[in-house]
């Protein structure tokens, strides 16, 4: 046995003691070996069993396959994220982040504790909630913050000042120890004017708003949610000024006379609130709009469901006799101008849910903008069933019993003037019933 050729096929023990051979066999190949085998005996090294563009394709596929994954266990493990207008923004230069946010009042969250039967007492702690907003908000690299249920304001514009941001606070009128707060970054914004809103001296209940006057930073250029920065270098393209409005409007679903109401109030100029006393002359009135705009028409009697009373009709009208207001300001929704997936969104595009506790699950938090601004980008909201598996916010992750909404809006860059002024609403209609 001294042919090396049958060493390939025997094996032999180390002992010199007669042994028995025997032949090794190795494995059948299963049918995926032998096809590879064959492949690889028909194809000459030199050339590839592949067509180029098919492998193109596959790993295109693959990187599609990735990435739904990868947003599937986004949703799964509870994360929000980013979704683009389908339009292209890239030519927008002046971009800001703006976020609408109810944080759950500590003293609602204590007085209503039959909503968060189902949340750990950790959970509604402000202490450990504030750090939460704050953490979250750091995410979204925010400009403008417009804040409802605010009832611990110090603690908010001591952790916002670390970060840069300013802000100004209108509590409720009454017993009520929460209100409203806008907080804007020093860095990208300076507040020209101020004004609150107390709709008690309409006879609408102790519910306030907020409108500011904010004048965008001359050394500010671009959007910085991409990047991560606030870039300063100076830029030559005319100043922008922003109106932005924050209003808590009556949670109460039978009194809707008072939120229309309180609406009414906000939107029309029965104060003279045009928000432009301390800018320039050149400035276009907040109340000023084309003769060709479309005239939005809310009609607040319908005999076909429920007819209001002389006296609801009063409060919502703000006059006897009405039956259809109307206001100037042609605003657009800015998550419907940033379509999303059925998942998260309605038929309309507005989020599916906004808010989510034990008796209530449903959308009730808006950002309104005017033609002048467009959304680039909105934060998605969490589907449905994800809500459901946190059994009720405010959760580990969330600190609210509301979701932050959360938008990039650009300026349109079609104005002819020095100063151009926009607006923004924020607009919450959930909150303590009366």
């Amino acid at each position: 046995m001294q042919d090396g050729h049958h060493h390939r096929h025997f094996s032999t023990p180390s002992s010199s003691a007669p042994v028995e051979w025997k032949r090794v066999t190795p494995p059948p190949l299963s049918k995926r070996s032998r096809k590879r085998s064959r492949i690889s005996a028909e194809v000459p090294p030199t050339q590839t069993s592949v067509d180029p563009r098919k492998r193109k394709r596959k790993r295109g596929n693959r990187d599609g396959w990735q990435k739904r994954k990868k947003k599937a266990r986004n949703e799964e493990d509870g994360n929000r994220r980013w979704v683009f207008s389908p339009r292209d923004c890239s030519g927008y230069k002046d971009r800001f982040v703006i976020v609408s946010y109810n944080i759950l009042g500590v003293g609602n969250a204590s007085k209503h504790v039959d909503l968060y039967n189902r949340v750990p007492p950790q959970n509604l702690n402000w202490d450990w909630r504030k750090k939460l907003i704050c953490k979250e908000l750091n995410l979204y690299m925010p400009g403008i913050l417009c804040f409802q249920e605010v009832d611990r304001f110090d603690d908010l514009a001591d952790l916002l000042h670390e970060d840069g941001f300013k802000g100004v606070y209108k509590g409720r009128t009454g017993e009520a120890c929460d209100g409203c707060a806008i907080f804007w970054r020093e860095e990208l914004f300076t507040l020209l004017h101020q004004e609150d809103l107390e709709f008690r001296k309409f006879g609408l209940r102790d519910n306030v708003a907020q409108l500011c006057v904010l004048k965008m930073n001359l050394n500010h250029s671009k959007s910085s949610r991409s990047n991560g920065t606030y870039p300063q270098k100076a830029r030559t393209t005319p100043s922008r000024s922003i109106l932005v409005g924050n209003i808590h409007v009556l949670f109460n679903p039978n009194r809707g006379d008072i939120k229309l109401g309180q609406l009414d109030i906000l939107m029309y100029d029965r104060r003279k609130m045009s928000g432009q006393i301390e800018c320039p002359s050149s400035s276009k009135p907040f109340s000023n709009q084309s003769a060709t705009t479309t005239r939005s028409l809310l009609c607040i009697s319908n005999p076909m469901r429920y007819r209001w009373s002389e006296e609801e009709i009063r409060l919502a009208a703000g006059c006897r006799g009405c039956t259809h207001l109307q206001h100037h300001l042609k605003l657009h929704s800015a998550y419907i101008g940033v379509p999303g997936d059925c998942h998260t969104r309605d038929n309309d595009g507005e989020p599916l849910a906004t808010s989510y506790h034990s008796k209530f699950m449903g959308t009730v938090d808006y950002i309104w903008h005017s033609e002048d601004l467009v959304p680039v980008a909105v934060v998605e909201t969490l589907p449905i069933n994800i809500l459901r598996k946190t059994g009720g916010l405010p959760s580990e992750k969330w600190g609210s019993d509301h979701l932050a909404l959360v938008c990039e809006l650009a300026f349109a860059d079609n104005v002819s003037d020095l100063t151009s002024t926009t607006q923004v609403l924020s607009s919450d209609k959930q909150g303590v019933a009366q």
